[in-house]
């Protein structure tokens, strides 16, 4: 920690003065706390203030203030207790102004207290959210980033203008009860120490959609997912998660926007669409995240450039051909053809080149371009070796986006066995509507009217590419070793498998082709986004929802991968700590519900496959249900104890490797993804 500097001269108060706006008003647009976990969270939106508080509790207490406005944050991390230790939010986070370099900012004051006898201040960081989550997870940020704090009488503030001189943020510790003294904070005796915190971003605010112009009335009555997702709803996008991930995520969008869809007002749906596509490169690859304010400002600056404008990733690769059909389902399914030529005739402002806009459909038909012309090489010699990979040098590319996520692989199932072929049928249904014709040119008409026969190549040859047969007795034997390694019972998992062969997808093929032999929950992508066989139904639907660890059925959710299949080193990296290992992810439940729901509404289904799937139906909405508490969570891990499985907070582990976010974009789609009453009728959707 730098030096504590003791400054006799005090700061102008800065807790007091509050937005005109939310001095008129007898209580804020969004305010409320969720706690999970060792988190307790708390979150407000109130005129140009946005804002979510975080208090840790535990052996490793901090205060963390992240911001939508900037993607930009302040954190004050503490010294490790000797025993631990509990926040009291006091007083919740109220919107409120700071001087700023350029006058007043948005800022919230809150207090709070914590039973510890002494905290002392290890570091503090003020700058974008990704520097506080790099010092969070591997404890460095930017040197030039460090601040060093002014301590006048009871207060310590910390506050730095942005790099580039751009108005900059504060935070703001004003002892109530207590006393500062060599570099910490030291409890009166027999009381807790109560803190007075004021946290403040110079960044430019978001406007936020407003109740109106967010849902509509199909939406569930979930207090919970509908604060979360007015949270991180904005004119501007969507925020992928808070407090991690406070800006655009193109897959997070895209995913969110097609299983909410139901329950979107057109407003909310055209400003995440928008988003997307004023980000694709000159390619029309799809951004994946955006670096942004200060993040923005360092990263030029490390490359020899210069100025803020985003700094775009295109690194990821399933997003590229999630685009097409989620705006196939917006502009095609929901029957306003005038409000999707107006969308489509919409100029959208370029994020990465100021000063540049399109319409949107010029961008729309840039982005189908890439589709085709990257899906081509195979469907003219289908090989392993022409599916689309990974990119150079990366072990990430697509939603498992750490770096085990894929077991190593590098050709994932989702992006090959799905999306081609779905943005492939999206771009033909496109042309054959009419609505690209203003933005078709040169031989854009004829390479898309090749689009339905490309996917059909792909349909036809990839699934099998990544069909994996273990025999009954191997099978049956590592579900055995790994549940005695976990703890957990091999009985359930034994009786499903019924001493048949274990089939199901592999996650990805490895560089070689071979497929990397774990059970994984992204058929769910292809029941929400293909017309799967019945026989593959019956056969790819029972590899998920076995029990656990033959399949992924647990009492507290579908876990997203099964390594029992693998060898122990990779099952060792597919752990309830992994962040894409044997955990629950919210969204890909609802991922699964919604895709079952869709297979269940077609016609042409026999009724024993009817059957198979109105029973997986069910056992899954049980278990989803089970944990509906921690349901707009990001993810969660599990116990096992007393023959059940319990939720885990993800994070609250000394093992875990990261931590679950308190508010997440796509965990909030169960307002649209919601329990069937009734089995649905055959060719309802």
């Amino acid at each position: 920690m730098k030096t504590l500097i003791l400054a006799l001269l005090a700061g102008a108060a800065i807790g007091g003065a509050t937005w005109a706006g939310a001095q008129q008003r007898s209580a804020p647009e969004l305010a409320y706390q969720v706690t999970e976990g060792q988190n307790l969270n708390a979150f407000l939106r109130d005129g140009p203030v946005a804002a979510h508080l975080l208090l840790r509790n535990g052996s490793d207490p901090r205060i963390l203030v992240a911001f939508p406005a900037g993607n930009s944050g302040v954190g004050l991390w503490f010294e490790p207790l000797a025993r631990p230790a509990t926040w009291r939010l006091e007083q919740p986070p109220r919107a409120a102004s700071a001087p700023g370099v350029a006058g007043p900012q948005p800022a919230i004051v809150a207090v709070a207290s914590i039973d510890a006898p002494r905290l002392r201040i290890k570091q503090a960081v003020l700058s974008s959210v990704r520097f506080l989550r790099d010092y969070q997870s591997v404890g460095r940020f930017p040197e030039a980033l460090a601040v060093d704090p002014v301590v006048t009488g009871d207060t310590i503030t910390w506050r730095r203008a942005r790099l580039d001189g751009a108005p900059g943020y504060l935070l703001q510790v004003r002892v109530r009860a207590g006393r500062i003294a060599d570099g910490a904070i030291t409890a009166a005796p027999a009381q807790p120490i109560r803190l007075e915190i004021t946290a403040s971003s110079g960044e430019t605010p978001l406007h936020g959609l407003t109740p109106a112009e967010l849902l509509n009335a199909k939406a569930a009555a979930d207090p919970v997912a509908r604060n979360a997702l007015r949270f991180l709803s904005y004119r501007e996008k969507f925020l992928a998660g808070s407090w991690r991930f406070q800006t655009y995520f193109g897959r997070d969008t895209l995913m969110s926007l097609r299983l909410l869809m139901p329950v979107l007002q057109p407003r909310a749906i055209e400003a995440g669409l928008g988003s997307v596509l004023a980000r694709l490169d000159s390619s029309g690859d799809v951004a994946h995240e955006e670096g942004i304010g200060e993040f923005a400002v360092v990263d030029r600056r490390q490359h020899g450039g210069s100025g803020d404008a985003a700094v775009l990733d295109y690194a990821m690769i399933d997003d590229d051909y999630m685009l097409a059909p989620v705006a196939a389902s917006y502009l095609l399914d929901r029957g306003d053809r005038a409000a999707a030529q107006r969308f489509l005739a919409a100029r959208l402002v370029d994020e990465g080149i100021p000063g540049k806009t399109e319409p949107a459909g010029a961008a729309l038909v840039r982005n189908l371009r890439f589709v085709v012309a990257h899906a081509r090489p195979f469907a003219a010699t289908p090989a392993v070796d022409q599916l689309i990979g990974l990119k150079q040098g990366r072990m990430t590319g697509q939603w498992r986006d750490s770096e085990e996520g894929l077991g190593r692989g590098r050709y994932p199932y989702d992006v090959n066995a799905v999306f081609v072929p779905a943005a492939l049928d999206a771009a033909a249904r496109l042309l054959a509507a009419g609505l690209l014709d203003p933005y078709l040119a040169g031989d854009d008409r004829a390479m898309l009217a090749s689009a339905s026969a490309t996917a059909q190549v792909w349909r036809q040859r990839v699934p099998d590419l990544f069909r994996v047969t273990i025999p009954a007795a191997d099978a049956a034997a590592r579900v055995r070793g790994y549940a005695q390694g976990l703890g957990i019972p091999a009985a359930p998992a034994l009786a499903a498998l019924g001493g048949k062969p274990l089939v199901f997808h592999a996650i990805a093929l490895a560089a070689d082709g071979k497929p990397v032999p774990i059970v994984h929950s992204d058929e769910g992508f292809a029941l929400l986004f293909a017309t799967p066989s019945a026989a593959d139904l019956d056969t790819y639907v029972d590899a998920a929802m076995r029990p656990f660890p033959a399949g992924l059925m647990t009492d507290i959710g579908l876990l997203v991968a099964n390594a029992a299949q693998a060898d122990a080193a990779t099952q060792a990296r597919f752990t309830p700590a992994a962040y894409h290992g044997a955990v629950v992810w919210s969204w890909q439940q609802a991922l699964f519900a919604a895709g079952l729901e869709r297979q269940l509404a077609r016609t042409d289904l026999p009724l024993a496959t009817r059957s198979r799937l109105t029973e997986a139906q069910a056992r899954l909405w049980r278990a989803i249900q089970a944990a509906r508490a921690t349901q707009s969570s990001e993810l969660w891990s599990w116990a096992f104890a007393d023959g059940r499985y319990a939720v885990v907070p993800f994070g609250a582990g000394k093992q875990d490797v990261d931590e679950s976010n308190a508010a997440q974009l796509w965990s909030t789609v169960y307002l649209a993804v919601q329990p069937p009453r009734v089995s649905p009728a055959p060719g309802r959707q």
